[in-house]
């Protein structure tokens, strides 16, 4: 499938006066893997929702890049328990 880019769901935010919430600025780490179709004329960005229908304004653009071969999963290895379970399926059809 072409035209897909990867997207991150991210954790909320901590409260700022919240000791765990870290330094201002710290990165915040996916909570789901999503894959969404690609904005018109914009490969490289995603249109306004994931293929399981979530609104993608809020989310990151992962920086992996899926090969596109058979067989090759289109999320990062690292977040594979991350991956939506919904948008999975309809990558895999």
């Amino acid at each position: 499938m072409s035209g897909i880019v990867v997207v991150y769901e991210l954790e909320q935010a901590v409260a700022a006066h919240t000791p765990a919430a870290g330094p201002p600025g710290a990165e915040r780490l996916p909570r789901r893997v999503h894959a969404a179709p690609a904005a018109p004329g914009r490969p490289d960005a995603a249109g306004p929702r994931t293929l399981c229908g979530r609104d993608t304004f809020a989310m990151t653009k992962a920086p992996h890049t899926s090969s596109g071969r058979p067989g090759e999963p289109w999320y990062p290895a690292a977040y594979a328990s991350l991956v939506c379970p919904d948008c999975d399926a309809v990558m895999e059809v």
